[in-house]
């Protein structure tokens, strides 16, 4: 694999000493932080919706944001070529480069702006949507604040600084709620959602720099330069087509079905994202730091990765297995008759979801040891062959068939080329199906009681909670056995009862991605 070295240290040997023991516990702590910031800030991004669903924004709306939404976050892949993630995974004092980064970040993410602002017109008609183009130009400004704002975001995620990320992004989640609610009643329409975007933003920015002080200073060394895009513009790339593969079906739907069926699959997309954003962001947010430490020890490498990759399914499919199961009476529950429409594509995203979650986690772990080629590989891969399928789909059957190509894609032709990178990495097959084995079982016990109840109850709300209560018993009974997995505790390692407890002591990266 290959070792990422600061410029100062190209030369030197990496190193074998093991992780230290207070790793397991910064990771296990930022966990939790940002485990709670993600459920907190994602309640009040779902009860937003809710509200601006029912009773401010149509699917037209919608479809219009979902066409700004897109592309900022293409854009945001790679606005700073790759060279942000230097100041997590490099080695060495990040002080000492950071401000390379810094001038690196704002130059690129300056031009990615004054690029989409002329190409904003040509772009939302390519799109479909031609009323897009001035949402689209203030909504990409996040480029450019995204751009200085990632030093100081990379430091508080270097030092695994979730508590004070939390209060940052609950101040942007406050800020930019309020000024989204407040144009949308005003009739702003999806200009609502790009102005609530910039505000939060910005107070992104300036929480970032107030908590890691004295890291928004601008420099220039040739070397650290060159250094740093050779590290990150294979990663800018990656993450480019990894955010394309996700977005190309809403560019799709909006260029083939047009802004209301746009706005049908955004909302049933966006319900289908809730676990990824719930489950697999918070542990994102620590992954790729508590992976980058273990890259040099591929046991425990593979160890933590199965550990972490149970952890997040276990969370993840009763969610989905809910939501898919769910999805028409839930959809009308919440947000109202007029959205039924997007039920009948929601169970196929909520199988893609699960996979994303997956694939994300296997993408940091394949970026912190290094096979940077194989990412862009597979990524390459999958949006070549997506996106002729999803043509095809979507003028077949619509967004149900837009939302059937992603999971036939992403399941018969993805994830094997994902699990043979991840073998070639030391992560063996085995690992993986250990850590998926019992939750997708109890997932086929949730959906058999779902299927069974809902026909002899019906879609009231006490019927729904019965159901859904009922379910989740099923499934907790059915991933019970793996608990001592989850925990990292082997039956093979605990004491047995009259016999000498062990006093040798234990490794401490079988701890490190709880």
């Amino acid at each position: 694999m290959d070792s990422v070295r600061t410029p100062d240290s190209e030369s030197a040997e990496t190193s074998d000493t093991p992780a230290p023991p207070s790793l397991g516990r910064k990771v296990r702590s930022a966990a939790r932080w940002s485990l709670i910031n993600t459920v907190v800030m994602r309640l009040g991004t779902f009860a937003t919706g809710i509200v601006l669903a029912r009773f401010a924004l149509g699917p037209a709306e919608w479809g219009v944001y979902g066409i700004a939404q897109t592309v900022l976050l293409v854009l945001l892949s790679a606005n700073e070529l790759g060279v942000g993630l230097a100041i997590v995974r490099w080695e060495g004092d990040a002080r000492r480069f950071a401000p390379t980064v810094l001038t690196l970040s704002t130059l690129s993410s300056g031009l990615v702006y004054v690029a989409l602002f002329a190409a904003a017109p040509t772009v939302a008609g390519l799109l479909g949507s031609p009323s897009a183009v001035g949402v689209l130009r203030v909504m990409c400004l996040c480029v450019l604040i995204d751009g200085v704002a990632q030093v100081p975001g990379g430091f508080l995620t270097r030092e695994f600084a979730q508590g004070k990320r939390m209060i940052i992004d609950g101040l942007n989640f406050v800020l930019s709620t309020s000024v989204t609610l407040l144009l949308a009643f005003e009739g702003w329409g999806a200009m609502s959602f790009a102005w609530g975007a910039v505000a939060g933003n910005v107070v992104t920015l300036i929480g970032c720099a107030l908590a890691a002080p004295g890291t928004l200073k601008f420099g220039w060394d040739p070397g650290q330069a060159r250094a740093l895009l050779r590290f990150g513009l294979p990663l800018a790339g990656a993450s480019m087509l990894a955010l394309a593969v996700v977005n190309v079906d809403t560019m799709v739907v909006g260029a083939t079905l047009g802004n209301v069926s746009l706005g049908f699959y955004v909302l049933a997309f966006n319900i289908s994202g809730w676990p990824v954003r719930i489950i697999s962001e918070a542990a994102r947010r620590v992954s790729f730091a508590g992976f980058s430490r273990l890259a040099d020890s591929p046991q425990a490498l593979a160890q933590g990765f199965s550990r972490a990759l149970g952890v997040l399914v276990t969370g993840t499919v009763p969610l989905c297995v809910l939501l898919a199961g769910l999805a028409g009476p839930l959809i009308e529950l919440i947000y109202g008759s007029h959205w039924s429409p997007a039920a009948a594509a929601l169970p196929w995203l909520m199988a893609l979801g699960l996979i994303r979650i997956g694939s994300e986690l296997a993408y940091d772990c394949l970026v912190a040891i290094g096979q940077r080629r194989s990412l862009f590989l597979v990524q390459g891969l999958w949006l070549v062959a997506l996106i002729p399928v999803l043509l095809v789909a979507a003028h077949l059957n619509g967004i149900v068939g837009v939302s059937q190509a992603h999971v036939l894609v992403a399941g018969c032709m993805v994830v094997p080329v994902f699990l043979f990178a991840l073998s070639r990495g030391g992560i063996g097959v085995g690992r993986i199906a250990r850590a998926c084995a019992w939750p997708f079982l109890g997932g086929a016990v949730m959906a058999a009681i779902i299927l069974g109840l809902e026909h002899r109850l019906g879609d009231s709300r006490l019927a729904l909670l019965a159901i859904g209560t009922i379910a989740l018993a099923g499934y907790t009974v059915c991933v019970l056995p793996s608990r001592d997995f989850l925990r990292g505790v082997d039956r093979g390692d605990r004491p047995q009862r009259g016999r000498h407890r062990s006093t040798a002591p234990v490794r401490p990266t079988q701890q490190d991605m709880r």
